[in-house]
């Protein structure tokens, strides 16, 4: 038998290397409107490492690599953000998003109304990650998510972020699961869901 085509570059199934702490260029693969669980509008933002990233095509490898029936786009590759703070006013969070995918695209600029969503896709951003503790069977879980989004030029130089405490874990440590407390955490909203069976970006 000959050596399959990329062997060497093909992770072995059930191997799992965890994205870099710090900052990433980042692709955007597709941006959805939606609201929340209070009906107030907000985004989900689904996106990849770039080809220039020290870790390209992170989120899409491991799509391919999932060899569960079930398999989704990893919950690390997507985030919900609101678009509103508590007064109806744009959220510093969303503006920060826009403003990073303006500034990592020369000559773009964000399409409201209609095409709002569309706009975004294929459009290149940095991407902070940093570790968050949560919880899940009663055991301790360490997993890498973005913090924020920034402009391209910021991602060289970005710094690892303190580790985040979600409420869960939190409560487990207060419980007795831990006795350390790691640093507080911010607003940032993350929610670990994923998308469709299918590869689900064109």
């Amino acid at each position: 038998m000959q050596k399959p085509q990329n062997y060497e570059q093909t992770q072995a199934a059930g191997e799992f290397i965890n994205i870099e702490l710090g900052g990433h260029y980042l692709v955007i693969k597709q941006v959805e409107e939606m609201t929340n669980k209070n009906g107030k509008p907000m985004i989900k933002i689904s996106f990849d490492t770039a080809d220039n990233d020290k870790q390209p095509h992170y989120f899409a490898d491991r799509f391919r690599n999932d060899i569960r029936p079930d398999k989704k786009w990893p919950n690390n590759g997507v985030c919900y953000m609101n678009t509103e703070d508590s007064e109806g006013k744009c959220s510093r969070t969303f503006k920060g998003f826009t403003t990073s995918v303006e500034k990592s695209n020369p000559g773009f600029s964000v399409q409201w109304g209609d095409g709002f969503a569309a706009c975004f896709k294929n459009k290149l951003v940095g991407g902070i990650f940093r570790e968050e503790l949560g919880v899940y069977n009663d055991k301790e879980t360490h997993q890498r998510k973005l913090q924020w989004f920034c402009a391209n030029e910021k991602v060289a130089d970005a710094k690892v972020p303190d580790t985040y405490e979600t409420d869960e874990h939190k409560s487990w440590r207060e419980s007795g699961g831990l006795t350390t407390t790691p640093a507080d955490k911010d607003g940032w909203m993350n929610i670990p869901d994923g998308v469709q069976d299918e590869l689900p970006f064109n």
